[in-house]
């Protein structure tokens, strides 16, 4: 159950500080913005610039989170998408080393959907597959950045994963906050722990339950 500090903590501090700096950072990075959707739109190959997603937020209510779109729409004769890694392009792939995809995110912290730190909003199908812990998540605001991406990100397991949400959960507060934060910053200057280093996969495998 969450303390007294921490409820004052969320409401008092993390929320306004939040917004503020949602806001400041959307205006000091306006122009890394323009460029992006600039590049985005030509090598995208017309498939957009822009990928939206329903994600579950705080209670398990759903939202539409932002990211820039770093895939193209292409797909093999049968109608299939291709693997992510094959549609990944080399602009996609340095958007995502250096995290500029997360950008439009910081549109959903505007809106009190995300935070700067919490547990990332993860696909709405993983819902049924949680644990009655591992639903725990839930109980506070995502974030773009967590205790499970300092920790190894896309190269830890989903066990590991989401046990350090449920850590997050239970001790959220500024100090981990912060160490988060400065953590975060330190990892995506070193483009560390972008993809997953089993085989060529993108992307994270995808969550089927844990027992």
């Amino acid at each position: 159950m969450m303390t007294t500090y921490q409820r004052i903590y969320i409401h008092c501090f993390k929320r306004p500080v939040g917004f503020i700096g949602a806001l400041l950072a959307l205006i000091l990075l306006s122009p890394v913005f323009i460029a992006t959707v600039i590049l985005l739109h030509f090598a995208n190959k017309g498939a957009g610039v822009f990928f939206t997603q329903d994600r579950p937020g705080k209670n398990e209510i759903i939202f539409k989170a932002l990211k820039f779109k770093t895939m193209t729409d292409e797909k093999d004769s049968e109608g299939n998408l291709l693997p992510d890694a094959d549609r990944l392009t080399k602009i996609g792939k340095f958007i995502r080393s250096t995290s500029i995809d997360e950008l439009p995110q910081l549109i959903n912290i505007l809106r009190g959907e995300m935070a700067f730190i919490g547990p990332r909003p993860l696909l709405v199908q993983y819902l049924p597959l949680y644990s009655k812990e591992q639903h725990r998540r839930h109980e506070v605001t995502p974030g773009m950045s967590g205790w499970a991406q300092v920790n190894g990100r896309n190269n830890i397991s989903w066990t590991q994963k989401l046990e350090y949400d449920i850590y997050y959960v239970d001790n959220i507060g500024l100090s981990l906050d912060a160490k988060i934060f400065f953590t975060t910053i330190k990892k995506v200057l070193m483009r560390s722990d972008i993809n997953t280093t089993k085989g060529m996969a993108a992307t994270m495998d995808y969550f089927n339950g844990t027992n």
